[in-house]
Formats: structure tokens, sequence, C-alpha cells
């Protein structure tokens, strides 16, 4: 990813005394889920693991038990509200919005909540990430911190609350979270997770990331 830090990346706080949750403030967690799924053949908010979970419930269940609070999804537009413990949902304006546009609305209705200092923001054609993934993630150092697994850059992505801030009122523009990460200098975390870079944008490759999944397991 052009423009992103390859320093090394040390916890926040490591030699702070103070418990982690202290350290961090509290962190939230934002599911971007409000896409059409063109190439998987619907919403892939609904779309189903071989587990029987869908990929939403797969996205918040991993935020949540990583320890972000609050947690809320993007959803299509009109979506009813998937029920999901702990899970607060925002249905978009209108349908097909970009992912940069998508990620500014979510942002912007975290900011009503004072009570977090960071959040992990993870596409839901991502299911599969650990949560163990999300609090290493949240713990790391840096403004915004991009996990790495085996050379190639994956999600969850997290930033601190100002340049969420920033790309939420549009003083740091897209059009691309890419874009945006390039800016902020981001640094990388190495992580041995294969779910952070399983994009399960299409039913083959859902299929493939979930064969190789269950062998890291």
């Amino acid at each position: 990813m052009a423009g992103v830090s390859d320093r090394a990346v040390t916890p926040l706080g490591a030699s702070d005394p103070r418990r982690l949750e202290d350290r961090l403030g509290g962190f939230a967690g934002l599911v971007l889920a409000g896409g059409e799924g063109a190439r998987f053949g619907g919403p892939k908010a609904w779309a189903t693991l071989p587990d029987g979970r869908t990929f939403l419930e797969a996205c918040a269940g991993a935020l949540r038990e990583g320890g972000a609070r609050p947690v809320l999804a993007t959803l299509p537009p009109d979506a009813a509200d998937p029920g999901l413990p702990g899970l607060s949902a925002l249905p978009l304006p209108r349908p097909g919005l970009e992912m940069f546009d998508s990620l500014r609305l979510g942002l912007a209705a975290l900011l009503g909540d004072s009570d977090w200092t960071r959040v992990a923001i993870l596409p839901v054609d991502h299911p599969l990430v650990r949560p163990a993934t999300v609090a290493a993630l949240a713990a790391a150092a840096g403004r915004a911190v991009i996990p790495r697994c085996a050379g190639k850059h994956g999600h969850p992505v997290v930033l601190d609350r100002a340049p969420a801030a920033a790309i939420a009122d549009g003083r740091l523009a897209g059009p691309t979270l890419r874009d945006a990460l390039a800016r902020l200098g981001a640094a990388e975390l190495e992580l041995d997770d294969p779910g952070t870079t399983a994009n399960c944008n299409t039913p083959t490759a859902l299929a493939a990331a979930w064969t190789a999944w269950l062998a890291t397991r």
C-alpha cells in the first residue's frame, strides 16, 4: 500500500503500567456493510459463512469480542435492523454510494459517542478476522494502523479519533481509505491472521478463504 510506513509498531503504552483499557480510553468498531454486493449476487451483509453466520454477524462479533464498544454497521438503504446484540445499524441514505462515503457517514454517527479514542474499521467482506487481531491492532501505536499478513495489507484498519473526525467532516479527503491512510503515514502491524487478507467478495473467494481459514485453526 503506497505511502504506508514500514516502521516497527510497538504496543500502545508498552512502558506504561496503567491498565490497557485506561490507556486506550475505549475503542469503537465500524462494519462497512452498505454495498450492493454485485459480484456476490446480493448484499454481502446477508451472505452466509459455511457455519451459518452471516458476514455481518461474523464481523460484528469479531469487533465486539476484540473489545470494541460501541459497534455500528452501515447497511444497504431501507435495511431492517438485524437485531444483533451490541450492534447499531445505520442504513445508507441511497444506493450506489462509494465505500469512502459510507465510511464518512459511519464515522460521523460514531462520533456522537464521546467514550472512544480509536476505531477499528472492518469491511464486511472480511468476515474471518480473529477477535485477537482486533485487540492487537487497537493496542498498537500510531494514528493509523494496518495489519499485514504474509507480506499483504489487510483489514481491519484502526484510526485514532482525530483522523476519524477529519475523515467524517471532509478535512481528510479520499477518494479512498487507502489514500487517507497514505496521508496519515499509517503504520503496519505484522499478524499471523489470514483472515485479515481474506477478501470474500465472491462465492469462489469465500470457498477458498474458508478452506484456508480452517487449516489454521
